[in-house]
């Protein structure tokens, strides 16, 4: 049966403490407009007590229940590849997976962070220099962010990692994929001469978020010429927004990431066009939902 013809779907998450992911919700809102049945079930190696490596035989049982796909987040990424029958360009290029397409008896990965990524800088920050852009983070998400940073034409990307053999990593595998020179690895202590020679900056660490509060760096290498990425939507508004904006800086909050890959994905699962606009109205009332909550517990 072709995935169109389809009204029903099961499908998951499989990653570490993603308890409070905002995927289910956001999946399972568009089905219902679409008038589909649509469960979309997390699956928590830490809940189950699993090592990341377990995520082959996760896979597997997956495809035993039926599962017509599963996304992967951390610390997932990369392991599931092994466990696949074929990646998708992008997802071969990133050496990254968080999209999986179960069908025909076959596994396919994908990557639509990248893709999500993108999207949401090119209706966020449409208009943006992109000459020199230095990002703070080169795992995961910092992979796909700078594959989708360079895609979308940044002259020269600078990799910022307190791990600098992970930066110096990230950075050459760019320079292989788009040529000579697009990216650098450089350490958290040159900062403040990046940054005060940028046209923006990326952020993909995990400061910012509710359980690592703060800034990633000094709000003083702030300045108005530079424009802030976040990748963070939990929540929306972290302490490097908000710094930012008051400083007069251009912002783009996580939010729509999440949404763009959640998007990516849906299509892939169900070969069913997603409504973005219906999606990111979606995150900003589960995110706000979600701080409000948490703000009536305090």
């Amino acid at each position: 049966m072709a995935k169109d013809t389809k009204d029903s779907y099961l499908v998951g998450l499989i990653g570490s403490g993603i308890g409070p992911s905002l995927s289910p919700a956001l999946h399972e809102r568009e089905a219902a407009r679409q008038g589909l049945r649509y469960l979309y079930r997390l699956i928590d190696i830490d809940t189950l007590g699993a090592p990341p490596e377990a995520v082959g035989d996760l896979m597997r049982y997956a495809r035993d229940l039926g599962f017509d796909g599963l996304n992967i987040t951390h610390p997932c990424k990369q392991l599931v590849i092994e466990h696949l029958d074929a990646l998708a360009p992008q997802a071969e290029a990133l050496g990254a997976v968080n999209t999986v397409v179960l069908e025909d008896g076959r596994a396919v990965g994908h990557n639509t962070d990248v893709t999500g990524f993108a999207a949401s800088f090119a209706r966020g920050l449409p208009d943006v220099p992109l000459e020199r852009v230095v990002q703070l983070g080169a795992g995961g998400a910092g992979a796909a962010v700078a594959h989708a940073m360079l895609t979308l034409g940044a002259e020269r990307v600078t990799v910022v990692d307190a791990l600098g053999e992970r930066a110096a990593d990230l950075a050459g595998a760019l320079n292989r994929h788009f040529g000579a020179g697009r990216a650098a690895a450089a350490a958290p202590d040159q900062l403040a001469r990046l940054l005060g020679a940028a046209d923006g900056v990326v952020h993909a660490t995990p400061t910012g978020m509710a359980a690592h509060p703060g800034l990633p760096f000094a709000a003083e290498l702030l300045h108005p010429g530079l424009w802030v990425a976040e990748v963070v939507y939990r929540p929306l508004e972290t302490e490097l927004l908000r710094t930012a904006r008051a400083v007069g800086c251009a912002v783009l909050d996580g939010g729509g990431m999440a949404v763009f890959q959640a998007a990516d994905a849906f299509r892939l699962f169900t070969g069913r066009e997603p409504d973005a606009a219906r999606m990111l109205a979606d995150i900003e009332e589960l995110a706000g939902d979600v701080e409000s909550s948490v703000g009536r517990a305090v």
